[in-house]
């Protein structure tokens, strides 16, 4: 095909390489032929499904009631004062934002953006330490094995002073240990668990899980978030 499409040069980063979802090479259609639009239309149609789904469920998720978390205790206070460096302006709006979601009757949904070193991890723990004092389990989902044992350490080492149970569980873990694990979940002795895909395992439960945070949620697929 002789076929050629002009894309503007301040537009450049839109253009990618064009994979098959098979094994087999990716059939070229022709610009404009039938086939092309019968192409295109289905994946119109595909969008229009996706977003009226998303519709029904954030107006469902708007109707729920969730966990009204109190206000900080002294703990809190004494965990973020800790911080061995300043809060930027963003980390203290973020963290302010994230408490307020969280003492409010609504389930909390926030995705919190920010470049690697920006701070993120702070903003988690602050959430995650809130929500263990007030009684509740907390889940950390991390895309690898890496960055799980990296996120536990820093959680223990922050936690360290304060009678918090925090868990690491991730292809390393042998079976005896990973089944500890899944029974301190479910009768509620371990407080916090950090892991990998392993926590997406339909036989872990938990006595009151009441915060998920997701490292670098675009690693994750839609199902595989909704299965939590």
């Amino acid at each position: 095909m002789d076929g050629k499409l002009s894309v503007a040069a301040d537009q450049l980063g839109s253009l990618g390489r064009y994979r098959s979802s098979n094994s087999k090479a990716p059939t070229i259609s022709k610009l404009g032929g039938a086939n092309w639009n019968r192409i295109k239309e289905k994946a119109k149609k595909s969008v229009k499904k996706i977003a009226i789904d998303l519709i029904k469920l954030y107006a469902q998720r708007s109707k729920e009631k969730g966990f009204k978390y109190p206000i900080d205790g002294p703990w809190q206070s004494e965990l973020e004062d800790s911080f061995p460096y300043d809060l930027t302006p963003d980390q203290a709006k973020a963290t302010t934002q994230v408490k307020c979601d969280m003492e409010s009757d609504k389930p909390m949904d926030r995705l919190v953006c920010g470049d690697v070193g920006f701070g993120k991890t702070e903003v988690a723990i602050r959430a995650i330490f809130k929500a263990i004092t007030s009684g509740k389990q907390i889940a950390f989902l991390a895309p690898t094995t890496v960055l799980s044992q990296q996120h536990w350490r820093t959680i223990s080492d922050r936690f360290a002073p304060y009678p918090i149970k925090v868990s690491l569980l991730n292809r390393f873990k042998t079976s005896s240990e990973r089944k500890q694990i899944i029974n301190g979940l479910k009768e509620g002795k371990i407080d916090a668990v950090v892991g990998t895909h392993q926590l997406l395992n339909k036989n872990l439960l938990y006595k009151d899980l009441g915060l998920l945070v997701i490292d670098e949620e675009q690693r994750f697929g839609v199902n595989q978030k909704e299965k939590i």
